[in-house]
């Protein structure tokens, strides 16, 4: 490797750059005479230029924070000299708006079509539980239809148990209920969902029948079961073991089908990021977003704390002015919860993520919304919302991946894309994830959990263009039915994780 390609700079503008490769002290790095003051990690960022104490630091071309003490040209940059400081972005609503532009040639996959037109990618039976009370029910049920258990049923990915800690001891109204409620019917009338046994203990605030109730789906594909009512514990093992056999029985007559891409609803994640992220891998995911936009499909990204710095990206794209204002009011509401808690926004990047070259939650946002691509922004959601328009969309999640995951398959994603550098393995039933490497020596030594590769764009070898074409072609074969390497490892058992909001009583 050249020590002209030692470095990454990725704006003009930039006072620091990025290492593609570890750094010794003393290396000559073939910038303007530059030598590295520090050894850098690979990932990790180096001053170009030298940096006073209070000067803004940009990467991207935008601020990531202000350096803490006099910074020398060559030297690492990094939590140690490099912190948050004031925030004051400058928003320009829907000045970088522009419609999507018609794809030339439309893009199929093969998928399921459900009742309500939507597409599912996926056709799973699922056991969904009212209340942590009856958790321990749904997965004796899903164990029972583990492994060759399921072959008399071909066209059936699996029996699925969603079981989660809470439904009860909270209050029967207000935010926190109704967000439980609408996150389990989400799940209850997903695409990917053949048909559904819902259980219940028979005493909790959240009611079986409440939440079956007006479920839009057919009579064949719906069962309520409660736990004091079948007699007890055994009892409702052996009739949620014979109402799921009447819904596999069901859900086997369900095929794929040739749909248009527009069917695809995309939840954009990324965990464990690292100093690559912003740089292959979200940039990638972003460039296939374009074209699944192109399409007439939709992309769901998420994690509110997670855009803290770069909202003003966002809010530049706004299709409304209230669909930027509604961002705003995030935003704002974010900024006063963490305050009620003790915490501020600035804790965000994880252990892992400053051990990958993420030093502020600023440089975090930066790279992450580079996940939305660069169309129009058509909406902000609640929580579990399902989207009204096609699009890039926004939804409102905390950013933990699995809470934050949770809502956007609970608003109808039924594909996840979920970047990383550090290593997630996260998997997700009923909803594939699949899994993109940021940088080429993790999808090596992961090469069980990784799915594609997007650190040829560091290496030199593609462009973000060629990635994100590349990935749309594996996100159409994944909705098709191609196995992704979680569904492999038969990971996304435990992935179930709503948005707790509200006393616990």
């Amino acid at each position: 490797m050249s020590t002209e390609a030692l470095l990454l700079r990725l704006h003009p503008d930039d006072d620091v750059a990025v290492a593609r490769v570890a750094l010794a002290a003393g290396a000559q790095l073939g910038e303007a005479g530059l030598t590295a003051r520090d050894a850098v990690p690979a990932g990790h960022k180096l001053a170009l230029r030298a940096i006073a104490a209070g000067q803004d630091v940009r990467k991207y071309g935008q601020v990531i924070g202000q350096a803490t003490r006099d910074i020398a040209a060559g030297e690492h940059v990094h939590v140690h000299n490099l912190d948050i400081g004031p925030l004051a972005l400058a928003h320009t609503d829907g000045r970088d708006y522009r419609p999507a532009a018609a794809a030339e040639h439309q893009a199929q996959f093969q998928g399921y079509v459900r009742a309500d037109g939507r597409v599912g990618t996926r056709n799973y039976v699922l056991v969904l539980s009212s209340v942590n009370c009856s958790a321990t029910v749904c997965k004796a049920i899903e164990r029972h239809y583990g492994g060759s258990a399921l072959a008399a049923w071909p066209g059936v990915d699996g029996v699925v148990a969603v079981t989660h800690g809470t439904g009860c001891g909270m209050a029967s109204s207000g935010e926190g209920f109704e967000l439980l409620r609408r996150t389990l019917r989400g799940y209850a009338v997903h695409p990917n969902v053949g048909g559904v046994l819902v259980i219940g203990l028979g005493c909790e605030v959240n009611q079986v029948q409440g939440l079956a109730q007006d479920l839009p789906l057919p009579a064949e594909r719906l069962r309520v079961l409660g736990i004091q009512d079948a007699g007890g514990t055994r009892e409702a093992i052996q009739q949620g073991i014979e109402q799921v056999a009447e819904l596999l029985a069901v859900a086997a007559r369900d095929v794929r089908s040739t749909v248009s891409a527009r069917h695809l609803v995309v939840g954009l994640q990324c965990g464990g990021s690292d100093g690559y992220s912003g740089i292959s891998a979200n940039p990638a995911l972003g460039a296939a977003v374009d074209l699944l936009v192109q399409q007439g499909g939709t992309a769901i990204l998420s994690e509110t704390p997670e855009i803290y710095g770069a909202e003003h990206l966002l809010t530049a794209r706004a299709a409304r002015p209230d669909v930027a204002e509604r961002l705003r009011e995030r935003i704002r509401w974010w900024e006063a919860y963490t305050a009620q808690h003790g915490g501020d926004m600035n804790n965000n990047p994880s252990p892992g993520n400053k051990a990958g070259g993420i030093t502020t939650i600023l440089e975090k946002s930066l790279g992450a919304v580079a996940k939305g691509g660069q169309t129009g922004l058509m909406e902000v959601l609640a929580y579990a919302e399902r989207p009204s328009t096609p699009g890039l969309v926004f939804m409102d999640t905390p950013g933990y991946d699995p809470v934050s995951a949770t809502g956007q398959v609970a608003g109808g994603a039924n594909l996840i894309c979920f970047t990383t550098g550090r290593g997630s393995t996260y998997g997700c039933k009923p909803t594939p994830s699949l899994k993109i490497a940021t940088h080429t020596a993790i999808f090596q030594r992961m090469a069980l959990d990784m799915d594609f590769n997007a650190g040829g764009v560091n290496d030199g070898d593609c462009s973000v263009a060629e990635a994100g074409r590349a990935l749309f072609e594996l996100m159409l074969a994944t909705a098709s039915g191609r196995a992704t390497l979680s569904e492999e490892n038969d990971l996304g058992h435990n992935e179930f994780v709503p948005w707790q909001l509200g006393a616990v009583m």
